[in-house]
């Protein structure tokens, strides 16, 4: 078996709620008509064999539209719906990650005690790197930082857009904003103040192994170690080569298997494209059979 540790959903309980608050998110939105996050019988019908995926939802968060008790109560029961949708596809899905309310620091960490770390169906937590237009490395998300690592919770970071700026794009922009929360992470001093985070950086690192050399020389000697903590995905939609140096910088134990699965190749995503990039680097089975699940189950322990 396959884990993909980085695949996303959005289910209908949940996206119903949330065009009951804006009918337009559609037309706002545009990603979020890709037919296989909200139809699961055709995502199955798409699902390449022998993967389990790890889902977690779409970047449209409650936050950056209700109240913080609004939001806190959306976010309960889309982690729910979550749950139930597990539950209902073993076949499908080996997990979920959790949903959180930033406008709601306190409730957030609720959700961390009581539902996370409760569930065995999920495995963490999903943080973007900027919320409610802050990075999230502002000081005010701190107690979510601690939490997580206090009950050894992982954090799968995402990237979102800064809004700030004119010229976002697909392309490039979601890579630099990886690589600039992850900056702002460091500075922050967080994985020398909790030594049991774990944070899965979306698509590899994004910038960060291209860039090592500059991490190295121009950052404090402390600062620059604190990179090579982070887990990474396998999400760059192939490059074998890329994927090499992700695992030559992270090491082959802190890269997971993910696909960002429906996204990145119409219609079901790039699974069999990234599965096809492993093969083709120069990593041997063990460190693959790494890769696709057994860091994985390591993450999870306590």
């Amino acid at each position: 078996m396959k884990i993909d540790t980085f695949a996303h959903v959005l289910l209908p309980n949940f996206y119903q709620m949330m065009l009951a608050i804006d009918a337009n998110l559609p037309q706002k939105m545009p990603f979020l008509n890709l037919p296989l996050l909200t139809d699961l019988d055709a995502r199955k019908a798409k699902q390449v064999s022998g993967v389990k995926q790890v889902i977690s939802y779409v970047n449209l968060n409650p936050e950056d539209f209700v109240s913080p008790a609004k939001s806190l109560n959306i976010v309960n029961e889309a982690n729910q719906e979550l749950i139930d949708i597990i539950k209902q596809h073993p076949d499908q899905f080996f997990g979920g990650v959790a949903m959180l309310a930033l406008n709601n620091v306190a409730g957030s960490v609720q959700v961390i005690e009581d539902v996370v770390k409760e569930n065995n169906l999920l495995f963490g937590i999903q943080l973007f790197t900027r919320h409610l237009g802050k990075s999230v490395a502002d000081p005010s998300f701190k107690p979510i930082f601690a939490k997580c690592a206090e009950l050894n919770i992982p954090i799968w970071l995402h990237p979102v857009f800064d809004q700030r700026k004119p010229d976002n794009n697909l392309v490039f922009s979601w890579e630099y904003e990886l690589s600039q929360a992850m900056l702002e992470i460091v500075k922050a001093g967080y994985f020398r103040e909790f030594p049991n985070l774990k944070i899965i950086i979306h698509h590899a690192g994004a910038m960060v192994p291209f860039f090592s050399g500059r991490i190295e020389h121009i950052l404090k000697p402390e600062e620059a170690n604190d990179f090579h903590k982070f887990y990474v995905d396998t999400a760059i939609l192939g490059n074998p080569k890329a994927l090499e140096l992700a695992v030559d910088y992270f090491g082959i134990d802190h890269v997971l298997f993910g696909t960002d699965a429906p996204f990145g190749i119409a219609p079901a995503g790039a699974t069999n494209e990234i599965i096809n990039a492993l093969s083709a680097t120069e990593l041997t089975k063990a460190d693959l059979e790494k890769i696709y699940k057994d860091n994985f189950m390591e993450l999870l322990k306590d």
